[in-house]
């Protein structure tokens, strides 16, 4: 689907920047950051990065024949402008490009009618978001997130895939750091702001709880005039946060008192089952994934396509079409057996804690196996926060622990804390663990491996299927 177009009047009237060179009536089909890809008849804004200053390569775009640029005040002197006049490029001058990045996409946002559903949330944002994407795009053209792009400059460059064919956008946002959402929320303008839940996650910039619910809280004071907020009514914090809001509140959850809940949730051989209720009926659902907490995710989903006007039987549709990511507690069947569950995505001590209570949940007569990496930037309270996946490893009764990192031995001290025998439990390097878990694998085992991004735990995965690949 082809975006919107633009002209430089329309760059400078969404950034307030001041016209250099050119002409403001020039054409362009799209916008673009990166030097290396952009196209000659889209507009470069030259960022600057932590590690790159796209003004470093201004000439480099002129010659690949890009006619529109967006610089810094402070750069134009450095530009080459004589070629700029010469070869008839326009370019528009602005305080700050990342900024202007910003503006462009919030002026881009607002074209068409367009609904912005934005999620952000301490676990569960891309799942939640992907659940959306499938139920909305039941009954409309839906742009959505890819990836990871949901910070200051992802954000922009998925609005900026915004056509006159869309009806619905489904934005993921993501923070570190207070003042982020509130930043992404007012490039994004949402009709429906979502909090998924709210975790020890980031407390390396964030210092508390309870200063995560007010970052993630942010987004509810960028909801659009006649917008609605879908909070999570089993997550006290974020239920708090409906109290004060004067916009509408839909919660999700599996209290009574919740407008969209799971009833009757269990855990098959095929996945997650539950009956979803709505204000507009019920419905059985089946969710292709053995996590309880995404049947939260699907209710989040099933709030927003319910507010956009998605039909019951749609909504179900929709959620039943779900495919966990790699990455994303799936269930990967190998020789003898043997269930991998991989959640080598990311980590944080919720979705830890979740991940080994279905790792338990699972079990029936396996033997359970947990491989385990650190969770990160959890700050001062790291070490504390790991022994307590310790200790829930040991109080599930889980029969064989593998840890790696900074943190292994206070996840070790955890599970021996509660009765995990010594011999259960192997510590040492990622390469190691991997070693000693292939050497006592045995037919039937249900193994999970998880840590954060930056453990690079898929790699214990990996290792893990080519075993079973050569013992058949």
């Amino acid at each position: 689907m082809s975006p919107y177009r633009w002209t430089i009047e329309k760059v400078m009237t969404a950034t307030d920047g001041r016209l250099v060179c050119g002409s403001a009536q020039l054409d362009l089909a799209g916008i673009a950051i990166d030097s290396r890809t952009v196209l000659p008849d889209q507009l470069f804004v030259a960022i600057a990065g932590e590690s790159h200053d796209g003004h470093r390569f201004i000439a480099q775009v002129l010659d690949s024949g890009v006619k529109g640029v967006v610089v810094a005040d402070a750069q134009v002197s450095n530009l080459p402008l004589e070629r700029m006049r010469t070869e008839g490029v326009a370019c528009v001058r602005v305080p700050d490009t990342t900024r202007a990045l910003g503006d462009l996409a919030r002026f881009n946002r607002r074209r068409g009618g367009v609904k912005v559903v934005a999620v952000t949330g301490s676990n569960g944002k891309t799942s939640t978001r992907m659940l959306m994407e499938l139920v909305i795009g039941q009954t409309f053209v839906v742009l959505a997130t890819s990836g990871n792009m949901n910070n200051h400059i992802g954000l922009p460059l998925t609005l900026f895939r915004l056509g006159p064919a869309h009806h619905a956008a489904v934005l993921e946002l993501g923070m570190n750091h207070a003042g982020e959402i509130d930043t992404l929320g007012r490039i994004c303008e949402p009709d429906v702001g979502v909090i998924t839940n709210v975790g020890p996650a980031h407390l390396e910039g964030l210092g508390s709880i309870d200063n995560v619910a007010r970052a993630k809280g942010e987004l509810l004071g960028t909801i659009r005039a006649g917008g609605t907020a879908v909070l999570n009514g089993d997550d006290p914090r974020v239920a708090a946060l409906g109290q004060p809001l004067d916009c509408p509140v839909v919660y999700f959850g599996t209290g009574p008192d919740a407008q969209v809940r799971a009833e009757s949730i269990r855990l098959t051989a095929m996945g997650m089952t539950f009956v979803l209720v709505t204000p507009s009926g019920s419905v059985p659902v089946r969710l292709a994934t053995p996590s309880r907490v995404m049947v939260g995710n699907a209710l989040a989903a099933a709030a927003a396509g319910e507010i956009l006007g998605v039909s019951l039987d749609r909504i179900q549709r929709g959620l039943e079409r779900f495919e966990p990511q790699v990455g994303r507690m799936g269930i990967r069947r190998l020789g003898h057996d043997i269930r991998l569950i991989d959640d080598t995505y990311n980590a944080n001590p919720a979705s830890m804690l979740a991940a080994i209570e279905t790792l338990a949940a699972l079990r029936g007569e396996s033997r359970t196996i947990a491989v385990l990496g650190d969770m990160l930037e959890l700050g001062e309270a790291s070490s504390a926060l790991h022994h307590k996946v310790g200790e829930r490893v040991g109080q599930l009764d889980i029969d064989r622990l593998f840890v790696t990192g900074t943190f292994a031995d206070s996840v070790a001290a955890g599970a021996l804390g509660r009765r995990m025998p010594a011999s259960g439990i192997f510590s040492g390097s990622q390469a190691e663990i991997t070693a000693e878990l292939c050497r006592q694998l045995a037919p039937g085992d249900l193994v999970l491996v998880k840590g954060s991004r930056g453990m690079a735990m898929e790699r214990v995965v990996e290792a893990v299927c080519r075993w079973a690949q050569d013992e058949r």
